[in-house]
């Protein structure tokens, strides 16, 4: 969230303590300690310190004519005018849109039970701010559409597995993988939870085999929560472990140089939306480019180079250029 709707957010904080007739004059740290728990959850942390809500209560006096004065005999802060309210200044139409299209992104996922809640903190926002009362407002939802979050199976895993992440505890359940025609039951320790292309994957370290494995949650039954406890293996880096790989595959080789050729219209799309942080690209000749990445050849990224079609030539290495022509061969066979 940009800084400055975070600090309209604090202003409503404050405004909401200083006009508190059941707790009057809040002291700056209890100022302080509201808007860190409206905003992060925790009174104890120090994501806001005292300057910042020195710095606010300057804003609210100069921008919007707040009358707030320090009381030294209470050694706190209150309204010279009781009926002065921070609610009576609305938000303009760019932030009321802003709010409205996030709303929008979070319906997405209404259906799953973990992110239902935060559909409720976003309501609790929205009411605060009165901008479900203004009628003056009005938001067409008909004018931004999202792709929809299909109901995955195995999303109702999604809250246990984060609590267990959290708890540090070890799950298990059985897991049925699509290359394989058996089941079988997979203790692990979960790590982190990734969504790709409207799935979510566990990543986390298997008890049975001692490594580093992706679990596809749609895959999983018979999931309980155990009381072991672990701790972190060391080598996990859930910031490197992606980080030179397109989608949720890895394993444990090394990236590699890879160099594709685009034609003139596919480049102008890659050139607008890199297909990954690593991209590096030379114009050539008639609008064409020259794009190099240092990636892992997944699977995800096979299947990206395949959907590509004959918009994209694979330069380097011979062994992925042989393997995108072996199964454009295979694809091409099917149709005759």
């Amino acid at each position: 969230m940009p800084v400055i709707k975070n600090a309209l957010l604090r202003y409503r904080v404050l405004d909401r303590c200083i006009r508190n007739e059941y707790q009057p004059y809040p002291s700056k740290e209890e100022l302080r300690q509201a808007c860190e728990e409206e905003l992060f959850g925790s009174t104890t942390g120090n994501n806001i310190c005292h300057s910042t809500i020195e710095k606010d209560i300057f804003a609210m006096r100069m921008e919007h004519d707040a009358p707030i004065i320090y009381s030294r005999k209470e050694r706190g802060y209150y309204y010279t005018d009781s009926s002065f309210s921070m609610d009576d200044i609305p938000l303009t139409d760019a932030d009321i849109s802003a709010i409205k299209a996030a709303t929008s992104i979070l319906n997405q996922f209404k259906n799953t039970q973990l992110f239902s809640q935060f559909q409720y903190a976003i309501d609790k926002i929205l009411d605060r701010v009165n901008l479900s009362a203004n009628n003056h407002h009005n938001f067409n939802d008909d004018i931004l559409h999202f792709e929809t979050q299909p109901t995955v199976v195995g999303n109702e895993y999604l809250e246990p597995i984060l609590n267990a992440i959290k708890q540090r505890n070890s799950i298990q359940f059985t897991y049925q993988s699509y290359q394989s025609e058996k089941s079988a039951v997979r203790r692990v320790q979960p790590y982190l939870l990734k969504e790709y292309r409207n799935r979510w994957y566990l990543i986390g370290k298997s008890e049975i085999k001692n490594k580093i494995m992706t679990f596809g949650l749609d895959r999983m039954t018979d999931f309980m929560a155990l009381s072991t406890t672990f701790s972190l293996d060391t080598n996990f880096n859930p910031e490197l472990f992606f980080k030179y790989s397109i989608g949720i595959t890895t394993y444990d080789g090394e990236p590699q140089n890879i160099v594709i050729k685009a034609n003139k219209v596919m480049a102008k799309y890659l050139l607008s939306q890199p297909l990954h942080h690593t991209q590096q690209s030379k114009e050539l000749e008639n609008g064409e480019h020259s794009f190099s990445y240092y990636l892992l050849p997944s699977y995800e990224l096979k299947m990206t180079l395949l959907g590509f079609g004959d918009a994209v030539t694979i330069l380097k290495p011979k062994s992925l250029a042989n393997d995108i022509s072996t199964t454009a061969k295979k694809i091409n066979g099917l149709y005759k």
